[in-house]
């Protein structure tokens, strides 16, 4: 936050109640607006009529608080973030009267989220940079960055700004102009380092069908690992994170699912459908797996032995890596 960012002189409406020195330029607070003492805003914040701002909160620069909003001790927001009508923000997970925790529960809404109306965040909750919150939804639990979320309890329904949505089936639509050739060996780049998907070799008759994999044939990589994924409800995320070396080829077994890449400037997102089409998700690209079928089971195979160092688990640690930040 950089309240010394040159400006106009902060604005308070001679209705509002302001009692903190640390408003930035060009912020203005308005009628029947209140903020504590000891909270601290940025430059060129909008802070709406009925808003009320406790002490131990920190507001980065170009907010916008709409109507009916409370901030609590604890809440911590970053640039450009969007808070709509009425949205309501939570400190204390088992709250009573007259009595008060040690320290209340920080609730960090990173650089450009964007808060629908009604939303409820309970605390200790962690909003990825330009995550969005569908107006009503009730958050339980951290968002991912650039997830979009909705319901109670809310859960990711797709991310923001994906550039379509690519598939290995050649009949879905999205994929027209490069799709997936039909031959063992086609292959579509994703625009993401070496991300690209490939159609497998496919067999099959009477007795059934067979997808071999070898290395060099299909596989990219000599394999050092595989495990299954499996049993994952469709609210769920896996992944969410970025690997340092290993490389992966990930293949809908059984079911389908979607997956994300994201190299940190661009994402794309990949519906896995069938057995015979793999996807390589190269090293420094961050992966995320979602909308799980039921029946969903997915092989991935991976170029190193599990390795904790090689994960990058924090997606800001992630931006900073590959100079995105």
């Amino acid at each position: 936050m950089a309240i010394q960012r040159a400006g106009k002189p902060p604005f308070v409406h001679e209705k509002g109640i302001c009692e903190t020195e640390h408003l930035g330029p060009d912020t203005k607070v308005w009628a029947f607006a209140h903020v504590l003492g000891g909270a601290r805003l940025g430059a060129n914040c909008n802070v709406c009529a009925h808003v009320f701002i406790e002490n131990d909160v920190i507001v980065g620069d170009d907010v916008t608080i709409k109507s009916g909003v409370q901030l609590w001790d604890g809440l911590r927001v970053g640039d450009r973030v969007f808070i709509g009508p009425n949205a309501t923000f939570t400190n204390d997970r088992r709250p009573r009267s007259k009595q008060f925790p040690e320290a209340f529960l920080q609730t960090v809404l990173e650089d450009d989220v964007s808060i629908g109306a009604n939303a409820t965040i309970l605390p200790g909750i962690r909003i990825g940079r330009g995550a969005m919150v569908g107006a009503g939804a009730v958050v339980t639990r951290d968002v991912p960055p650039f997830a979009t979320v909705v319901g109670n309890p809310a859960v990711v329904v797709n991310y923001v700004e994906t550039e379509g949505s690519r598939t290995g089936s050649a009949r879905t639509q999205g994929i027209a102009g490069d799709a997936l050739g039909l031959e063992a060996g086609s292959r579509v780049d994703l625009g993401l380092r070496d991300c690209f998907l490939e159609r497998l070799p496919h067999f099959a008759d009477m007795r059934g069908s067979l997808v071999p994999l070898e290395a060099g044939r299909g596989l990219p990589f000599p394999p050092a690992r595989i495990f299954l994924v499996h049993a994952v409800a469709n609210s769920r995320i896996r992944g969410e994170h970025a690997h340092r070396v290993c490389r992966q080829f990930l293949i809908a077994t059984h079911g389908e699912l979607s997956v994300v890449l994201d190299d940190g400037e661009k994402r794309v997102e990949v519906r896995l459908d069938s057995p015979n089409i793999g996807l390589h998700l190269a090293p420094m690209v961050w992966g995320i797996q979602y909308k799980f079928s039921a029946d969903a089971v997915l092989t991935v195979v991976a170029s190193h032995g599990y390795d904790p160092d090689d994960y990058i688990r924090d997606y800001e640690d992630f931006i900073a890596l590959v100079g995105r930040g």
